[in-house]
């Protein structure tokens, strides 16, 4: 059974799906295609049904990432499928653990950029760019690069404790 990582901000049309875009890449690149499978989804529904914000879609082509997407809502229900639920801010993680239907599901909640060895404790979060210009998706982009490196390998971690 694959490990399962689902990413998760407001409306499932800029962070998460660029989060979603960046691990897959780096978990096609360390071969574990089939062990690991990543998803993302939005806190709100509002955009459901979309595709990924233009920006979005415009600096994830540009860095060769992946661009499919289409919005949808994080549902209760998932946690019991998930092993892995990555808030990309602090009100993503207040919303999710409000969700949990269980402790056991609230420890399966972490934020994304607690992955990120060069970020400090108090700025965890993944700003929002959507009210912005170019260069915020750009930030966003760079944050979540960085964070992806230290997720893949507690992952990869896991995924290896399983096969053990």
């Amino acid at each position: 059974m694959p490990y399962r990582v689902c990413f998760v901000c407001t409306g499932n049309i800029c962070r998460s799906p660029m989060a979603e875009s960046v691990f897959r890449a780096r978990v096609e690149e360390a071969g574990l295609d089939g062990l690991v499978e990543a998803d993302s989804a939005g806190t709100d529904g509002w955009h459901e049904g979309e595709g990924a914000d233009p920006r979005t879609v415009t600096v994830l082509a540009e860095h060769g990432y992946g661009t499919a997407h289409t919005a949808r809502r994080f549902e209760a229900s998932w946690f019991s499928r998930l092993d892995l639920v990555l808030a990309l801010d602090t009100g993503h993680l207040r919303a999710l653990r409000n969700l949990a239907p269980t402790e056991q599901d609230a420890r399966k909640i972490r934020l994304l950029r607690s992955y990120d060895p060069a970020a400090g404790a108090a700025d965890l979060d993944v700003p929002d760019p959507y009210y912005g210009g170019m260069a915020g998706f750009e930030e966003c982009l760079e944050m979540v690069e960085a964070a992806s490196d230290g997720l893949l390998a507690a992952v990869r971690e896991q995924v290896e404790g399983q096969a053990a």
